[in-house]
């Protein structure tokens, strides 16, 4: 064999090694975790490759497109709507979402982000639209709820999950926002002025209860006083009916005693003028007392 020969030959033998490398190369993938691989055929779907290390046919089968499986976030987008109350509502929304099947993204969707977006902004003027407005500032996690069914509903075609829906922010026009704002503070008049009202009834009812309750002691008092002197009457009069007039001369030289005792007890000095007969009284209370020991 002559040198162009051998020469020859080592040249297809570098062909054949450089076209088993390039084989091998192509038909090993090493498919990153965040990501999932496409291949096609002769211009049709082969086959969808997950993370690790995938074995193709060389030549025959191509990556056509590489997916990433990151969730995403469209930008912040904003669409008019109008409540069931005919009031002109500014929503900005933002979605979440990642895609789950590439197959169904890549062959029946061209721009995903463009037509989430246009489909956020039907169902949001939709459900606005059956909400009034009071309903749409109150309850913004059930109206959350409702856009991401309805959007899950529609992008499951196209191989995507909707992870998450936010309402970022429901603007209205200077219009309605200064209506709203002279509501509001005609509303905080109002609770001022029936907090007062309810502040004085309940003064005049807590001083109604004070003047009830004192009236109560009061007659309490006056029932115990009548209630004692009932007694000493009654004891008196069975003292009488029991010891006849005897009884009755010593009550009475008791109470001039009492009243004498009243005068004397006063501040300073005073010249106190008995007269005989009180003397003699006097006389008869303590002759009586000696003969009660």
């Amino acid at each position: 064999m002559d040198f162009n020969q051998l020469l020859g030959a080592n040249a297809v033998l570098l062909a054949l090694a450089i076209l088993l490398i390039i084989a091998i190369f192509k038909a090993v993938r090493i498919v990153p975790q965040s990501e999932k691989f496409v291949v096609e055929r002769f211009g049709r779907l082969r086959a969808v490759l997950g993370p690790g290390i995938n074995f193709t046919v060389p030549f025959l089968d191509r990556v056509a497109h590489k997916i990433t499986v990151l969730e995403r976030q469209l930008p912040t987008h904003k669409q008019d709507a109008i409540t069931a109350d005919n009031v002109l509502v500014t929503v900005d929304t933002s979605v979440f979402y990642r895609i789950t099947e590439p197959e169904k993204t890549v062959y029946r969707i061209r721009d995903v982000d463009a037509a989430i977006a246009t489909t956020v902004a039907g169902i949001v003027r939709a459900e606005i639209g059956t909400m009034d407005l009071d309903h749409v500032q109150s309850n913004r996690s059930a109206l959350i709820s409702k856009i991401k069914d309805a959007l899950a509903n529609v992008v499951d075609d196209w191989g995507i999950e909707v992870t998450r829906v936010e309402i970022l922010d429901v603007n209205l026009d200077e219009q309605t926002r200064a209506a709203m704002l002279q509501q509001l503070n005609a509303e905080r008049a109002r609770r001022a002025q029936v907090t007062e009202a309810e502040g004085k009834k309940r003064a005049v009812e807590l001083q109604s209860d004070a003047e009830l309750y004192a009236a109560e002691q009061q007659a309490k008092a006056r029932r115990i006083t009548a209630d004692a002197e009932a007694y000493a009457t009654g004891v008196i009069a069975v003292a009488i009916k029991e010891n006849g007039l005897e009884a009755a001369q010593f009550q009475v030289a008791l109470k001039q005693v009492e009243a004498l005792q009243a005068v004397a007890s006063g501040q300073g000095k005073q010249t106190i003028l008995v007269p005989a007969n009180a003397l003699e009284a006097f006389g008869d209370a303590f002759k009586m007392l000696k003969g009660k020991l």
